[in-house]
């Protein structure tokens, strides 16, 4: 048996999984645990969850894998600094985090006191980890695999081809060219400051147009054998030090444009300023622009390959918007982006990295993503019990249904009625969507819920959209696409006819961010829609994450708290109906 732990530290959605004779046995991001989003560091909640899960000790671990190699592209970087002469401070940070970032051994035994880790450490260079990490549980045995990101061992994208478990990466864009970067700093730009805020522009384009396009291409300059290069004067990166938090909390990113930016488009807007029609219209460029390079990218790549199968990985295979139009945009008739495609997956690719280079077989596919901590009802009867003063106290009546047709149903009916629902069962989700298990459920056909979620719970800006769960079966029925999107990785358009149907999943655009729900991988979930199409011959409900301003909830007594707080009307906790105001 040989078993190996895969991590991504010291970086933005620090994450741990555990492989075990080449199939996930859990795999989890820091911060679900942490509560703080996105939490950067050395993810030892994660990895102690892990091994929990496996049932095994520190010691039983045989290989530890990181999704970095300070020694990856050395030669790149020796000549950028060479014929660049960045900042001096710039390479001395960069080489003072390599340093504070070493010794995995000294992480364990500070996280682990009492166990002993006598395993290997493994580097693996940041985008074959991506690459691995959608290519290798892909339902591909031959496929193309790109990785998109922002920075990675002093590169932001890397292609190649996958076939059976070898990948051979033929090329890469090295700093400080980037598509992420690109995106990440407009996004700034345009006032969304924080950490993982490029899906609010994602989010905020369909309410323009793409006026500012051209203006966009002096800024991102496409190359002859598909890759692409950024104007530098735009952007502060490649010549000076950036703002940098990485360690124990909440990543932090000091701002990536130039004042230059600024002459081309203009003074940036500020973070509490008005939205005007000229930020919604900027937005739509930077994700035009985005596609135009994804794309040109892609089509080259199909040309040079001839491979009907696709693999996305990396920050930007987050995009879902540009996802869900590869099959129109680009000859490829196949797309797999696995759910935790940005830097958490690196966990998942470096442990298959290894793995296969042992000589290991391809594993399972990963057709679900319900690798994190669950709970029996034991745990939940207790919690209840525990708290049944407080429960009480806040208006709110319990009652136990162990007849699941009886509990979908009933909960279908509050669903129909308007009412907003939360949604707790079995594992949680690995990655950043909630995918039918840590979920908050509402009508899509209610086209005020938007404004009930915001009032109630998400507090969010008006402008992102909600997401739908659709039965695997009535896909073709209501989306123009018929794809399999297990992860909610892909935007697809909705049928005109259908739109006005479901105006709470429908976006001003008309495209939807689809889930498709299995009764093989979430028998629950997929019972719960179809007792509310059974309601309302809508095979779908509206899905969003089940936290409020936090990570999504990982734990029944952090479910409890999110319920007790907010103003939903009902929780679902296994078999347990927590109804507010009574019956």
């Amino acid at each position: 048996m040989t078993l190996i732990l895969g991590l991504n530290a010291f970086h933005g959605d620090s994450s741990a999984c555990l492989i075990r004779d080449g199939v996930i046995v859990a795999a989890a991001e820091e911060e679900r645990f942490r509560r703080i989003k996105h939490w950067a560091g050395f993810p030892s909640e994660a990895i102690a969850y892990c091994l929990r899960e496996a049932g095994v000790a520190l010691s039983a671990i045989e290989h530890v894998a990181v999704n970095q190699d300070a020694r990856a592209n050395l030669g790149r970087k020796l000549m950028y600094t060479m014929l660049k002469r960045p900042d001096l401070s710039l390479v001395l940070d960069r080489l003072r985090n390599k340093r504070e970032r070493a010794g995995v051994e000294v992480h364990l035994a500070r996280a682990f006191p009492d166990q002993v880790f006598a395993g290997k450490v493994h580097a693996v260079e940041h985008h074959l980890a991506h690459l691995s990490s959608a290519f290798h549980v892909s339902p591909y045995a031959e496929a193309t695999v790109v990785s998109v990101d922002g920075f990675g061992d002093f590169a932001s994208a890397a292609w190649g081809v996958g076939r059976g478990t070898e990948i051979d990466v033929e090329d890469k864009v090295y700093f400080p060219h980037s598509l992420g970067i690109f995106y990440q700093a407009l996004t700034q730009y345009l006032g969304f400051p924080h950490y993982g805020d490029e899906y609010k522009v994602m989010g905020l384009a369909p309410y323009g147009q793409p006026t500012q396009l051209d203006l966009l291409r002096k800024i991102v300059l496409l190359q002859d054998d598909g890759s692409f290069k950024l104007e530098l004067d735009y952007f502060r990166h490649g010549r000076e030090k950036i703002e940098y938090e990485w360690e124990n909390g909440s990543p932090s990113v000091g701002t990536l444009f130039a004042p230059a930016l600024e002459t081309l488009l203009g003074p940036a807007r500020a973070a509490d300023a008005p939205l005007e029609q000229q930020h919604k219209d900027l937005a739509r460029s930077v994700q035009a622009m985005y596609e135009k390079a994804f794309f040109h990218l892609l089509n080259r790549l199909h040309a040079r390959h001839q491979l009907d199968a696709l693999c996305i990985s990396g920050g930007c295979g987050m995009n879902s918007v540009a996802n869900g139009k590869v099959t129109l945009r680009t000859p490829f008739k196949q797309v797999y982006v696995q759910s935790a495609a940005g830097d958490a997956g690196g966990a998942i690719g470096a442990a298959y990295s290894v793995w296969h280079e042992l000589g290991g077989a391809r594993g399972p596919v990963m057709d679900h993503a319900y690798l994190g901590p669950g709970c029996d009802e034991a745990e939940v009867s207790a919690l209840l019990e525990q708290r049944a003063a407080e429960i009480a106290e806040a208006g709110c009546t319990v009652e136990l249904i162990s007849d699941e047709a009886e509990l979908c149903a009933r909960t279908a009916a509050a669903v129909a009625d308007g009412q907003v629902i939360g949604w707790f069962q079995g594992r949680m989700e690995w990655g950043p969507r909630a995918l039918g298990n840590r979920s908050i459920v509402c009508d899509p056909r209610r086209a005020d819920i938007k404004d009930i979620l915001n009032l109630k719970i998400k507090r969010r800006e008006s402008f992102r959209p909600f997401a739908p769960s659709v039965l695997r079966e009535a896909v073709p029925d209501w989306f123009e696409l018929d794809g399999e999107v297990p992860f909610m990785m892909q935007v697809y358009q909705i049928r005109a006819a259908q739109r006005a149907r479901i105006p709470a999943v429908c976006h001003v655009d008309g495209s939807g961010r689809l889930q498709t729900v299995y009764r093989h991988s979430n028998p629950r979930y997929y019972r719960l829609i179809e007792a509310f199409a059974a309601l309302t011959a809508v095979p779908m409900v509206l899905n969003t994450s089940f936290n409020e301003n936090e990570p999504v909830v990982c734990t029944p007594a952090e479910a409890l708290d999110c319920f007790l707080r907010t103003k939903m009307d009902l929780l679902v906790l296994g078999d347990h109906l927590i109804r507010r105001g009574g019956p």
